[in-house]
């Protein structure tokens, strides 16, 4: 029956058969054609997505076929204005639930999945496009940061000042009243290796608005700023805003961020946190992320309290109390004394191996070594500890002095590479390479990167810090940000001579909203979508995105429908790019927030 053809001999009943076959073949035709007839509106859409499906997949045969996620178009509806300031895992608004013991309600406190607000928040009435770097530096927007408090409460000591509708910055702190650039000047005098490159990186403790890490800058040092969300009114809002380097969090009941034996320089000028307390627990953790051979500068009390006792509201014999506490502590951890000047002195932490086991030998020693179950780098909501961390032996080969002086150390693969699964100096050079041909490839679909409209950027889930090293010519700088449930690669971002954070995606960032003017992220929805909600962490992208800053999202096809409609619903301006190789499988979108305010505000 197949070829249509009779047999040349027909037997008895052949023609019955012929018949029925016949009478059953237009049956089902009849009823095809009426399921069609009855179906064809219900089906219209899913028939169109597999044409759609069906020609990428003819077009390239040898790629496999991905059908992207479809989600249903949403219109995210605007915050109330009390929620421009908003910093949702440290709002004021939460604190009473937590505890006052060493300040720990002012650490991350993140609202559960059933508080999350799925609302845009809205810039301050009459925000302006950020003031671009370098001018950024020395003055700002009123009100694009409008806090009052901090103006009136430390202009006397030249922290700000508000000038008709700008803030300006002129570099004036407490402990430095000629100013700040007299002041590291000093500072340079006693520690020679901030001038030549061997210091590359450095952490501020209670940073202010940040004109120590600003002055920085010009002399080849990269600084983070670290300040709490307290009653000094948005410090590290008033750093970002001015194109520093910063980042909300106190030293309190957890460890900072950030992987051990990190930074190259510390610096504490009358930041206020109580070191010598609670048995030198916060100095612990100054020394788990200094590194071998690393400093720390502390300008205020006790230092020379000879002659600041007075101006201090206390006595002379209690802050001279306080300094030896403090000088036992420090040599208890293997800090030494390495140099002192007026109000700042200097400490450098030992890399020698004989401090560190002269206190594993003694059994009572205080603080103690920390035993192998500790992990030095476990830095994601993990508990101080009482103990030392000692360097390892390839740690002290990525001591200050033993690694290469910047900025050839950012070309250099260090030795804690090896810790990384799977990494090498050869898989260095070669994502080195591969990084320098995306961001060529940036350029050109976004020619804003590389110029002076954008500042602030982040790399929302680096390995290696690639795309930053690529960047590192141009006027910008990045937060590299490695995922605290990835491979540890965070301790090579900051061998490199660069600086970056743990962070889980699944909850929001520490800072305040519009502090970035790029974001930039790479199969980041391919890594976490199992476990963290698409759509709240483009919320959170939202946040702290400036008003017309940009995102580059660099993703699976799979996603890209689904990213794209979320984009819509908050109101960005978005178009889809070919990938520098232009791979079927993998897309780059390249979207603006737009400027909008408030409908309950003018403007």
């Amino acid at each position: 029956m197949k070829s249509g053809k009779q047999s040349s001999q027909p037997e008895k009943g052949t023609s019955r058969i012929l018949s029925l076959t016949f009478l059953f073949i237009a049956f089902c035709g009849c009823s095809f054609y009426l399921g069609g007839i009855f179906c064809s509106e219900r089906d219209k859409i899913e028939v169109k997505d597999v044409t759609r499906t069906t020609t990428k997949a003819v077009a390239s045969p040898k790629e496999p076929t991905v059908t992207p996620i479809q989600i249903k178009s949403v219109s995210f509806p605007e915050c109330g204005s009390e929620f421009q300031d908003y910093t949702p895992c440290t709002d004021p608004k939460r604190w009473k639930k937590y505890g006052v013991h060493r300040l720990s309600f002012l650490e991350r406190h993140c609202p559960p999945v059933y508080e999350k607000n799925e609302c845009l928040i809205p810039p301050p009435d009459g925000y302006k496009p950020p003031i671009r770097w370098p001018k950024s530096r020395e003055q700002c927007w009123y009100r694009n940061v409008p806090y009052d408090w901090i103006n009136k409460q430390k202009s006397n000591q030249h922290w700000l000042k508000k000038e008709g509708d700008k803030f300006h910055f002129p570099g004036g702190g407490t402990m430095f009243p000629r100013g700040v650039s007299h002041y590291v000047d000093l500072m340079q005098d006693l520690i020679p290796e901030m001038k030549d490159g061997t210091v590359r990186t450095a952490i501020d403790t209670g940073c202010g608005v940040a004109s120590w890490g600003g002055d920085l800058l010009d002399r080849g040092i990269l600084s983070l700023s670290l300040a709490p969300r307290d009653n000094h009114e948005a410090q590290v809002q008033f750093a970002l805003e001015r194109g520093i380097p910063a980042i909300l969090g106190i030293i309190s009941t957890q460890r900072l961020p950030f992987p051990s034996n990190a930074f190259d320089m510390a610096h504490c000028s009358r930041c206020l946190i109580p070191w010598t307390e609670f048995g030198g627990i916060y100095l612990l953790e100054i020394h788990r992320i200094v590194r071998p051979g690393g400093f720390w500068v502390l300008s205020g009390p006790p230092v020379n309290y000879n002659r600041r006792w007075r101006g201090w509201n206390t006595t002379m014999e209690d802050q001279k109390s306080d300094y030896n506490k403090l000088q036992s502590l420090l040599t208890s951890m293997c800090f030494k004394k390495y140099a002192q000047k007026d109000d700042i002195a200097v400490w450098q932490k030992l890399s020698d191996k004989s401090c560190y086991d002269k206190i594993a030998k003694n059994m009572e020693a205080y603080p103690p070594k920390c035993d192998d179950s500790i992990e030095p780098d476990s830095a994601w909501y993990t508990p101080l500890r009482p103990c030392v961390v000692a360097p390892t032996p390839k740690v002290k080969k990525s001591g200050l002095g033993s690694i290469p002086k910047w900025p050839e150390r950012l070309n250099v693969a260090p030795e804690r590479i090896g810790d990384v699964h799977g990494g090498s100096a050869s898989g260095l050079k070669h994502d080195d390479g591969k990084w320098k041909n995306r961001v060529k490839h940036y350029k050109k679909v976004l020619p804003a990167l590389g110029t002076d409209k954008i500042r602030n950027v982040m790399d929302m889930n680096t390995v290696y810090g690639g795309f930053a090293a690529s960047l590192i010519a141009d006027p910008i700088w990045v937060m590299n940000v490695v995922s605290s449930y990835s491979a540890n690669s965070l301790p090579v971002v900051f061998d490199r001579g660069l600086i970056g954070t743990y962070h889980d995606w699944c909850e929001a960032f520490s800072t305040y909203p519009r502090t970035y003017d790029l974001l930039h992220l790479d199969s980041l929805f391919t890594l976490e979508s199992h476990r963290c909600e698409m759509k709240y962490v483009l919320l959170e992208m939202d946040r702290i995105l400036r008003p017309s800053g940009y995102v580059i999202i660099r993703e699976s096809s799979y996603f890209m429908d689904a990213i794209t409609t979320l984009a819509k619903g908050m109101r960005w301006s978005c178009r889809r790019e070919e990938t520098e190789y232009a791979v079927k499988s993998e897309k780059i979108l390249v979207c603006q927030k737009k400027l909008w305010f408030s409908s309950n505000q003018t403007s």
